[in-house]
């Protein structure tokens, strides 16, 4: 089917031909056929790179045709999230009629981005939705477009019930808006199409063929019953098989069980890739080299990533901060990057296809286990779908490295059938933050009317109705017990505390936690330690790093030092290497000093970082809930060090916009301690401090008739 046959404004016609799409993907035509344009509801259930982002296109410009009603793509990561604005801001190119405006909201879960009113398409995660919905935002009811990416992850145990919350209170509104998931290839699509109310459109179809195989004993052994013979060398099958593809043109990514071992492995491919690259590809991956080690602090994770970027080899793993990652991404997508070894995140962060992929290894350790565990055949096909580059190979291969083990290999994983997708709500951590969320949002709630509403649910489908009954009876009475809600005869309604904790969408267990300690925190005195304790203890804090042998001392000496500063008496072993990094960040250690000390790389440190944050505000919050005004300040200064990683001396100069941790030291070093010292310097003998220079100082000058 071509564009020009669709019942499409001319501008959305002329749009698509600008960038390119002049004819439909299988998947799409099937959509389409089955009224994606007429507003019915849609589950797509393709492979990756199967033209999904399209039909939600296709959805949106019609609908934008047709309606002044808000349309809203959910997403379930922050990096995805903002790949499909990119894609969507486009958008607002084509003339509807009127100026249309995309926007995205994905951060600050305590907030209502007021700017989202105006906005006719909202790009969210789906934790961003709950807490709008959660917040009564106005503009909910007037959402007529309701896109669903990877529905798929609603089996997910960290991420599902929050999506499957919100895709079932969506359904309910009133303007009953179209609902468009898109989803991998799942086993039981149906059951999920019938649950979201959904015409089913389920393709095998890809852009790019591809082929599977296990690689055995030198040979790949292709499921089609074709095997290669794969030239070995010391450096392992992993690579051997990379190596083999990027001779003949095309680009390798290898999943790796660790961090550590994705670093090894693209350490082991770099000499050999090098050996196949031209002199302008050498050139260029110097300069990106360069880029990535002047831009960051030569920790020994940069040093390595840079020396292997010169050689056409990088690494992606979530140790790396978003500045190297990205670089990494872009370079790849470009071509420059010849091989990446990467965790398995990548396939589900971010578009980046490869000719081959080879999967090093099918166990991955669990935590919870505390064991490996074989990767599951959903997580593998995932994992295949990065095969194939669309505008550049003529098919994908996806192998897995066997060990003697190939015909079960491939006939698990490779003829396998992916697991059915199966709720993840009906668990005690995800029910009492639900069921509280609910009755902040419906206070009166009866208790059949509540029961009713999880019935609703895909676990309303999957559980017997007693056994989820029951479930919800213990939920509520912890929350009753704990005084997050009240219940007067049949109805139920949630406390001050318990609204507060909704708002702030943190589990209710960790706000009992930070509730307790809030009550018993001395008056007098600082609480800096005891604050980064009980942040980094709370459930909600990551990533979690234990001590390592020999942090054990380094946890006694600062306990023992800064006694003064706890909250209640803790010794090494109730602490973690998260509270050591953070009480080292908030005392200026570098980046280096945190790789080489704790272990803690950059990317790491910036989600503690912006976790602590998040977590310090609730606490900020309850403690003025619980009238603990008396900490108010000393949390907010927490606050302010932890966001720039500085002194308390430093926190009255970070007020200033463009003044961070770096400068602020400088600033201090050369005597200028406050805002009041800023307002006496001169411009010019501001400009001539280290890391001002004049167009700073003049912002800065600027910016202080505004500060107090």
């Amino acid at each position: 089917m071509r564009i020009t046959e669709l019942p499409l404004a001319n501008s959305a016609c002329k749009f698509l031909e600008e960038i390119n799409i002049k004819e439909l993907f299988p998947p799409q035509k099937m959509a389409v056929d089955a009224g994606l344009l007429e507003g019915e509801n849609i589950l797509v259930s393709a492979p990756t790179a199967s033209g999904k982002t399209l039909i939600a296109m296709l959805a949106t410009m019609q609908f934008l045709e047709k309606n002044t009603a808000k349309a809203v793509y959910l997403s379930p990561l922050r990096a995805l999230a903002s790949e499909k604005f990119s894609e969507f801001k486009k958008l607002e190119k084509i003339d509807f009629g009127r100026k249309i405006n995309v926007a995205i909201s994905t951060g600050d879960f305590d907030s209502v981005d007021k700017e989202l009113e105006k906005a006719d398409v909202i790009i969210l995660t789906n934790e961003k939705m709950d807490s709008l919905i959660r917040h009564g935002v106005e503009w909910i009811d007037n959402i007529g477009l309701v896109i669903a990416d990877e529905v798929h992850l609603i089996g997910d145990a960290d991420r599902g019930p929050t999506l499957e919350i919100v895709l079932t209170k969506l359904k309910e509104i009133e303007s009953k808006p179209q609902i468009l998931g898109l989803s991998a290839t799942i086993t039981n699509s149906d059951e999920i199409a019938q649950w979201l109310g959904c015409k089913l459109v389920s393709s095998e179809w890809r852009p790019v063929p591809l082929a599977e195989g296990v690689f055995d004993g030198g040979q790949v052994y292709w499921s089609n019953g074709k095997s290669d013979e794969v030239e070995s060398s010391i450096r392992g099958p992993a690579i051997d098989l990379c190596i083999d593809t990027i001779k003949s043109g095309g680009q390798s990514i290898i999943f790796a069980e660790t961090r550590m071992r994705s670093a090894s492995l693209a350490t082991k491919g770099a000499e050999a890739v090098s050996k196949l690259l031209s002199d302008s590809e050498r050139e260029e991956l110097d300069h990106i080299s360069q880029m990535i080690l002047s831009e960051n602090e030569h920790t020994d994770l940069i040093k390595t990533l840079a020396s292997l970027l010169k050689k056409g080899v990088g690494f992606h793993h979530a140790g790396l901060n978003q500045n190297c990652r990205k670089v990494i991404e872009e370079k790849f997508r470009e071509g420059k990057i010849k091989l990446i070894a990467s965790t398995p995140t990548l396939a589900a962060g971010v578009n980046l296809p490869a000719r081959r992929v080879v999967i090093s290894s099918v166990l991955r350790y669990d935590v919870k286990a505390g064991t490996n565990k074989p990767i599951s055949v959903l997580e593998y096909k995932q994992l295949c779908g990065r095969a194939g580059r669309p505008q550049y190979d003529k098919f994908g291969e996806a192998v897995i490295v066997g060990n003697s083990n190939s015909s079960d290999l491939t006939e698990y994983y490779i003829n396998g059938v992916p697991e059915p997708i199966e709720s993840q709500l009906a668990n005690d951590r995800s029910l009492r933050i639900h069921i509280l969320s609910h009755i902040v949002s419906n206070p009166g709630i009866k208790n059949d009317d509540l029961l009713e509403f999880f019935l609703k649910t895909l676990a309303g489908r999957q559980t017997r109705k007693n056994t989820l009954k029951f479930a919800i009876e213990i939920a509520k009475k912890f929350l009753i017990n704990e005084k997050l809600i009240v219940q007067k005869a049949e109805r139920f309604a949630a406390t001050e505390f318990g609204k507060k904790v909704s708002m702030l969408y943190i589990d209710p267990v960790s706000a009992i936690y930070f509730k307790r300690a809030l009550e018993i925190v001395s008056e007098n005195g600082k609480h800096t330690l005891g604050f980064l304790h009980l942040v980094t203890n709370s459930e909600e804090f990551f990533p979690k790093f234990s001590l390592r042998n020999k942090d054990y001392e380094m946890a006694s000496v600062l306990i023992e030092n800064r006694a003064s500063e706890l909250i209640e008496r803790i010794s090494e072993y109730d602490c973690s290497r998260g509270m050591l990094a953070l009480h080292s960040w908030i005392n200026e250690a570098s980046e280096m000093s945190l790789s080489d000390n704790l272990n803690v790389e950059s990317g790491d440190m910036h989600r503690m970082v912006e976790i602590a944050d998040w977590l310090l505000y609730c606490l900020y919050e309850l403690a003025k809930l619980l009238e603990r005004t008396d900490l108010l300040e000393e949390i907010s200064i927490l606050r302010t060090r932890i966001r720039y990683g500085i002194k308390e001396e430093l926190v009255d100069l970070t007020q200033i916009r463009g003044i961070g941790r770096v400068r602020a030291r400088k600033l201090y070093d050369r005597g200028i301690k406050t805002i009041e010292d800023l307002r006496k310097i001169p411009v010019e003998k501001l400009a001539e401090i280290d890391k001002i220079g004049a167009t700073l100082a003049d912002n800065i000058k600027s910016q202080l008739s505004k500060v107090r």
